[in-house]
């Protein structure tokens, strides 16, 4: 049987097709688990911690069966039991839900205007994120060390993106005061996380390309550096482990594919 070649211009409107019918089921699926998640907050921690991996686990096989994007994760191994601060490259929404299926119980560092959107942020409360006011400067580094210092002693893993935003893929990095002060006021190994998500879920973009996202754990940074060598630090492994994992994924023709 012949296997009739398909259209070149039939690719991109295929590519859109798949981007729509995700971001319907997406964002479908975010708000009937966050309303599903609403009686959980009287209830015990647990059950909400279930909603969230829920939510996880749906969203990445969402990608998988809609847009033909799998993940593949890197030096699991390394992650150290107990609590850690995970500092994570920031390229896209992808990492914002997908880390739930690599930590145990993750407290995301998040801005402090996230917790006024109405579900959204009352479930934040609950899963006790920790919220940064980007205006405040010290006290707000203060505040949120504070609040970081109270999940540690739970054993979580602080997630924080050390560039406070969403980057492009190959922008200048741009590492803010926040992760150091957090990894001096705290004594905990900070642990780099690297990946290529930004290829498949850009930012500021509607598409969501076919492939795999790679996010690999890097070897942790042991506590006592001081702040200013610890940013160079993890600066330098984060950002070459992550132009490395890009460029694998281009090699392959990663976010051009359809």
């Amino acid at each position: 049987m012949i296997r009739l070649a398909e259209p070149p211009l039939s690719r991109p409107f295929a590519l859109l097709a798949r981007s729509l019918l995700f971001n319907i089921l997406f964002y479908a699926n975010m708000v009937v688990l966050m309303v599903a998640g609403l009686p959980t907050i009287v209830l015990p921690y647990r059950f909400f911690r279930a909603i969230l991996r829920l939510y996880a686990r749906s969203s990445l096989w969402l990608l998988r069966v809609v847009c033909g994007l799998a993940v593949e994760w890197r030096g699991r191994e390394k992650m150290p039991a107990g609590a850690c601060i995970v500092a994570c490259k920031h390229q896209s929404l992808w990492e914002t839900f997908a880390l739930f299926m690599l930590l145990d119980d993750p407290a995301y560092v998040l801005k402090r205007e996230l917790m006024w959107i109405p579900l959204f942020g009352w479930l934040a409360r609950k899963a006790r994120m920790i919220p940064v006011d980007r205006s405040a400067r010290v006290a707000a580094l203060a505040r949120m060390a504070v609040r970081a210092r109270a999940e540690v002693a739970r054993g979580r893993q602080i997630v924080i993106f050390p560039e406070g935003t969403r980057r492009a893929v190959g922008a200048e990095p741009r590492y803010t005061s926040g992760v150091a002060y957090l990894y001096g006021e705290t004594g905990l190994a900070c642990v780099p996380v690297a990946l290529n998500s930004g290829l498949f879920w850009p930012r500021r973009s509607l598409m969501r390309h076919s492939g795999t996202v790679t996010a690999e754990v890097l070897d942790p940074i042991a506590p006592g550096l001081d702040r200013k060598a610890f940013v160079a630090r993890l600066q330098s492994v984060l950002e070459e482990a992550t132009a490395r994992l890009v460029a694998e994924a281009r090699k392959q023709g990663a976010g051009a594919r359809t």
